[in-house]
């Protein structure tokens, strides 16, 4: 038998479907979820991904000036990942912190660092360096020096227009803030960078 009920109405009362929403109710409703969008955007642009212009031509072919990138700034801040040798990462500059800087890494604390005419030996093997164009080397030497524990000697990739590590030696773990991972802008070179 089935429990099932249903009532009908009486004799000349119209039937009545679901009630129609109220415009107030929708408009909180749509507000409501325009809230939450934009408290998730803030957490995310805040803590995980925010977006940064490039300046400059030091990181070039990698990246060039003008160009827009998302840098991850979740996965160094928490622990997630270590800072590895090739990263690009963007830190304050030591020597005036108002500035931020973008660069890869190529020695990690521990490591022995030499430029001999303009090639790079990390503890003594030449480092293998396809991100950096036979154009945009250069022939400067640098004596080798070990990198010093919660620091990291960075490159440009354009050797000969880049301000970097071999100037001004390292850059400490504190003001490293986050990795360079995505370009969005100009829509010809979006993609992941490597």
């Amino acid at each position: 038998m089935d429990d099932s009920t249903a009532t009908t109405p009486p004799a000349g009362v119209p039937a009545r479907g679901p009630a129609e929403p109220s415009a107030a109710r929708m408009a909180i409703s749509w507000l409501r979820d325009l809230t939450l969008s934009v408290i998730l955007a803030i957490i995310v642009i805040l803590f995980v991904y925010q977006p940064v212009k490039v300046e400059g031509t030091s990181m070039m072919p990698s990246l060039v000036d003008q160009e827009r990138i998302f840098i991850n700034k979740f996965v160094y801040r928490f622990g997630l990942a270590d800072i590895g040798r090739g990263d690009t990462v963007v830190f304050w500059f030591p020597q005036d912190t108002s500035k931020s800087y973008i660069k890869r890494v190529i020695g990690i604390p521990g490591d022995t660092v030499e430029v001999r005419n303009g090639t790079v030996y990390v503890n003594g093997h030449a480092l293998n360096e396809p991100y950096v164009p036979e154009i945009y080397r250069d022939h400067a030497s640098m004596p080798p020096r070990t990198v010093e524990p919660d620091h990291y000697f960075v490159l440009g990739d354009h050797r000969s227009s880049s301000n970097d590590s071999r100037t001004w030696w390292t850059v400490p773990r504190s003001y490293i803030y986050g990795k360079a991972v995505f370009v969005y802008w100009p829509l010809q070179r979006l993609g992941v960078l490597h």
